[in-house]
């Protein structure tokens, strides 16, 4: 059989994307599937592993009754990243998985700082903080909150590595999902096993570790009949989403910077070699390509926040959806943009869940400051985009504090990146042009189909893989806004500091 193509799954936090790509780099057919969240107490997020195995099988069924006349030659995995799978001896898990937005573990974090010898030390140890969505603040809180599910546990995984479990049988994890641990050396790509020693945790509860294009075992017969895909397809490492989005949009070298807005926003550029990372308010992570680093970071809400929006605020917008089959998010884009930019004043904080960078403040709070009598709905969604656009040049300030060059273009994918007023914003925020590329709006299940087809030899190396993600669509800054964003973002910048003390009392 001729005709070939790879599968990307991408294990996201609202649901599962399943996509086909073939060596030209068209996308064959896609699915998304969704499951539940839960949050059994403010600041505490989980999910069901085995919601995640029913989406992804349902996913890949879809795509392969339509695909009877190719080969499929490999899979791989993007998924949500730092998501503590706790397996028993059987491979079951032994509790929800507790999710990278969850913010129970600031105790858990203090010590493992303690315990490494402090800051500088934990830094010279992983060159990253001990951030409270990590694994290993996680591992941590489970050993000392529930030692029953704990001395019960033998493995523990991300949430993409479980759908690598339930596929093929293998249990591991590859390097760029491992650095998400904060128990992992980054620079020598392995997991720290001194600091691992020094918290307490066993040995035996880390998998082991490859890269990202390494084969990491087969489909099994029983898989084949549960998701459709061929026993004995071959099955590749894949990477965290934060990581593997930036590989599908052609960002392993520097000099363009990627942001996708997900769930999470991220801001991030790939590193040709290992970088440090001064007092830790990066996380500098393995890339995708053997041999290379990546600079991020994240921030908690972004598309997360205009779903909230949505959600909580638009109820006539999906009214319309149900009535007419018009995207709500269309209907509040059209009220977004009859507003000038800046919002008359209105600024939004989208600490909705904390946050992570630069502030690094699991109590965190979101807010819209500024409200009169003047505004509208317009008004508060234009504010929503403009607010997750501020929060995004803060992270983008802080990887130029510490790198070489100027960027001179964004390129832009996730969820949000469907938004030409969201682009437009961020074009405006910063001043530089947005582009979007061929395969941006799948996130990491383009990138993840990117690795499986290097894997398998569909393409010759990451960097002819990388050629297809060529851009489609550009939209240039305003320069008359420049000094309208660039006022608003010096107020923003302040309003943390002025209301911190608010979000301590309120936790």
């Amino acid at each position: 059989m001729e005709k070939k193509f790879v599968i990307g799954i991408d294990i996201g936090t609202s649901g599962c994307k399943c996509i086909a790509l073939n060596r030209d780099g068209q996308i064959l057919g896609s699915a998304l599937k969704e499951y539940p969240l839960y949050q059994p107490k403010a600041g505490w997020t989980e999910q069901n592993p085995e919601d995640w195995w029913c989406a992804a099988a349902e996913g890949c069924r879809d795509i392969m009754e339509t695909m009877q006349d190719a080969e499929c030659a490999g899979v791989s995995f993007s998924g949500q990243m730092h998501g503590m799978v706790a397996l028993d001896a059987n491979h079951r898990p032994v509790r929800p998985s507790i999710l990278w937005n969850d913010q129970r573990t600031q105790k858990q974090c203090d010590e493992i700082t303690e315990l490494a010898g402090g800051l500088k030390s934990l830094l010279d140890y992983t060159n990253n903080r001990m951030l409270t969505g990590y694994t290993g603040g996680k591992i941590l809180w489970m050993k000392e909150e529930e030692p029953e599910n704990y001395a019960r546990t033998k493995v523990i995984i991300n949430p993409k590595d479980y759908i690598r479990y339930k596929l093929t049988g293998v249990i591991c994890t590859e390097v760029s999902d491992a650095s998400g641990y904060g128990l992992f050396n980054v620079e020598r790509r392995e997991w720290a096993w001194e600091l691992i020693e020094k918290i307490g945790i066993e040995r035996g509860l880390f998998p082991s570790c490859v890269e990202s294009t390494e084969q990491t075992g087969a489909v099994t017969e029983e898989a084949a009949r549960e998701c459709g895909i061929p026993a004995g397809t071959k099955v590749y490492g894949g990477g965290g989403d934060a990581v593997i989005s930036t590989t599908g949009m052609g960002l392993v070298q520097p000099g363009k910077v990627g942001v996708t807005l997900g769930t999470s926003g991220v801001v991030a550029m790939g590193l040709p070699s290992y970088m440090p990372n001064p007092d830790g308010k990066l996380q500098l992570f393995c890339n995708n390509k053997p041999g290379t680093w990546h600079a991020m970071g994240v921030t908690l809400a972004a598309a997360g926040s205009y779903q909230w929006f949505r959600d909580a605020l638009g109820s006539h917008e999906l009214a319309r959806q149900e009535a007419e089959g018009i995207d709500a998010y269309r209907l509040l884009d059209e009220e977004a943009k009859a507003v000038a930019p800046g919002s008359e004043g209105l600024i939004y904080l989208p600490y909705l869940t904390g946050e992570r960078c630069p502030l690094n403040d699991p109590n965190a709070k979101g807010g819209f400051i500024g409200v009169t009598s003047l505004h509208r709905k317009g008004h508060f969604a234009r504010a929503v985009l403009e607010g997750v656009g501020f929060s995004l040049r803060q992270v983008y300030e802080l990887i130029m504090s510490v790198n070489s060059g100027t960027p001179t273009e964004i390129i832009v994918s996730g969820g949000g990146a469907k938004s030409p007023l969201w682009r437009q914003i961020l074009a405006d925020i910063f001043q530089l042009p947005v582009h979007t590329v061929y395969g941006s709006a799948e996130g990491g299940a383009f990138g993840a189909a990117l690795v499986a087809g290097t894997g398998c030899g569909l393409w010759d190396s990451m960097e002819e893989a990388m050629e297809l993600a060529r851009p489609d669509s550009e939209i240039l800054p305003r320069a008359e806004y420049k000094e309208l964003y660039g006022e608003l973002f010096l107020k923003y910048t302040k309003l943390y500091g002025s209301l911190k003390w608010f979000f301590d009392e309120i936790q």
